[in-house]
């Protein structure tokens, strides 16, 4: 697992947003996070702050994204916020975790429980581009 800031990725990141807890890379119609080693990354704690940035910066609800997780690090994620994700009427196109490690697998699981919409588990950070560039967003393999 790589870092964006380690792909010919990088260049493209319009805007790029650095936490104690996180790296979150905003490119034209996407958005991955770098999640840092031993969170535990809840609403209140991460992700409101993360969402209010990204969609005050891109003027939008999110419903336009999809949401890259590149799960280089080791971290845990509270699945059961995403409940409070809807609530605040935030949307996304489309969700992709990109991880190789077996945890993060069945996290990737738990996750799909409580997401809404369809949710897509790739190997590598250009599978999941790729993906995405073909225009297939969250369509099952």
């Amino acid at each position: 697992m790589v870092s964006i800031k380690e792909t010919n990725l990088y260049p493209n990141v319009i805007k790029e947003l650095n936490y104690s807890f996180a790296d979150i890379y905003i490119f034209k119609g996407y958005v991955i996070s770098e999640i840092k080693e031993g969170i535990v990354f809840n609403w209140d704690n991460h992700a409101k702050t993360v969402i209010d940035d990204v969609t005050k910066f891109l003027n939008t609800d999110g419903g336009d994204l999809i949401y890259i997780s590149n799960r280089i690090n080791s971290y845990s994620v509270m699945a059961q916020d995403w409940i409070k994700f809807f609530k605040n009427s935030y949307k996304l196109k489309g969700y992709y975790v990109v991880s190789d490690r077996q945890t993060s697998i069945m996290g990737y699981m738990v996750e799909n429980l409580f997401f809404k919409n369809k949710m897509k588990k790739f190997s590598s950070i250009y599978e999941a581009i790729n993906w995405l560039e073909k225009g297939r967003i969250t369509e099952v393999a």
